[in-house]
């Protein structure tokens, strides 16, 4: 691989350009964010059990019944949060693109007892029933790395599969101090890691654009296969009006936002993350 080769796919790209590896579904990655996800003590790939065993308890609290809940969880990873909803008697149905969380998530509830429909697939294609749940969530700011486009096509979809009444929460990323929230440029070189089993170079940084609230965080990993791989994550920032105006035209008739679910933290964390609750 040539040293100019790299610099010109580091360079800043156009809005939106796509990379050309997706790691959710890579068959090596996918296992070590598995990993990830279930380590209790850190907030990558999901956050802490406390932090997570304390959102699911607000979410709860935040869609009172007098009747279990159909409720589907998008983005459900290992089944963190499927699980706690239906140890609380509630009806779930989780969806995840990585194959191997779904794998690990069915194993899971089989071994404790749990009831939990489970659908490997992307929430973007996957045809959902007309007014099917009472409760849909969407937790770990998945809504914010979503294109626009992809995100339109979700909000319209999850309100058509709501049942009247019916409850949408998830969260997002505040747009408060954003240039702070850049990543600065790094470097790994690694015999094995994370991103590969074998030897690999890999350079991060981030692009900010700032007029759409948007920040890339790039990740250029080269392998001893002379291969390039480039993992793009188009992270979108909100404010709270800006929210409130991507529900509008979906026909929520009731809005909230809380910016006290989670505990105070780093920049990923209290009131840098906004909670959303729309009724419809």
């Amino acid at each position: 691989m040539k040293i100019t080769d790299i610099i010109t796919t580091a360079a800043k790209p156009g809005l939106y350009e796509k990379g050309t590896s997706f790691m959710w579904t890579d068959e090596y990655i996918s296992k070590q964010l598995l990993q990830i996800h279930l380590n209790p003590d850190i907030d990558l790939g999901s956050r802490k059990f406390s932090t997570i065993k304390k959102t699911a308890n607000w979410i709860l609290d935040s869609a009172p019944s007098e009747h279990p809940l159909h409720i589907l969880d998008l983005g459900c990873g290992p089944g963190l949060y499927t699980e706690l909803f239906a140890e609380k008697g509630h009806k779930v149905t989780g969806i995840d693109i990585s194959k191997t969380s779904i794998e690990y998530a069915v194993n899971s509830a089989k071994e404790k007892g749990l009831q939990i429909e489970y659908i490997n697939g992307s929430y973007l294609d996957i045809v959902l029933p007309k007014e099917q749940f009472d409760l849909i969530v969407l937790i770990y700011t998945d809504l914010g790395v979503l294109l626009p486009s992809e995100r339109e096509h979700l909000l319209g979809k999850i309100h058509r599969t709501l049942k009247p009444g019916g409850l949408f929460i998830f969260d997002v990323l505040n747009d408060n101090d954003l240039a702070e929230k850049a990543a600065p440029k790094n470097w790994e070189a690694a015999n094995g890691g994370f991103w590969e089993s074998g030897p690999y170079l890999a350079l991060s940084e981030s692009h900010l654009y700032e007029e759409q609230k948007v920040i890339l965080y790039q990740h250029l990993v080269s392998n001893d296969e002379d291969e390039l791989k480039i993992y793009r994550f188009w992270t979108h920032f909100f404010s709270e009006t800006d929210v409130k105006d991507m529900l509008s035209p979906h026909g929520y008739t009731k809005v909230q936002i809380d910016k006290d679910v989670l505990p105070r933290g780093d920049r990923w964390n209290g009131e840098n993350v906004l909670f959303c609750k729309a009724i419809k």
